[in-house]
């Protein structure tokens, strides 16, 4: 089954690190991603520009209504994410715990809805 794993943080708290802080948190970053992609649960993954760069969209009444930033004001940001392969959700979430950013921040475990194969004529 494949699962999301929403990495959350805040973004302040990434300028406040060093320079030397932010490159060893870049590193653990590779070295997770690599043993998730030798393991074989890794399916894709990205960081994420900061929420200055965010645009939300609502449709209401038939008006698109496009606000700069993120739907709601949170004390975490999403930063990044992981589409893992896992077992079952036991194994998502120890997988999740080795994520760099779980030390300080959020990281949410969502299974993915998988829709059955379409028929073909």
């Amino acid at each position: 089954m494949k699962y999301m794993l929403l990495i959350y943080d805040a973004e302040q708290d990434w300028g406040k690190l060093s320079e030397a802080q932010q490159r060893r948190m870049y590193a653990e970053y590779g070295q997770f991603t690599q043993e998730i992609k030798a393991s074989g649960h890794y399916v894709t993954g990205a960081q994420l520009h900061p929420i200055t760069t965010a645009s939300s969209v609502r449709v209401r009444d038939g008006q698109q209504l496009v606000t700069d930033g993120p739907f709601a004001e949170t004390h975490e940001q999403l930063g990044g994410y992981y589409l893992i392969e896992a077992a079952n959700l036991d194994e998502a979430t120890a997988i999740a715990a080795r994520i760099p950013s779980a030390r300080f921040g959020t990281v949410e475990v969502r299974p993915q809805v998988e829709a059955p194969a379409q028929a073909t004529a």
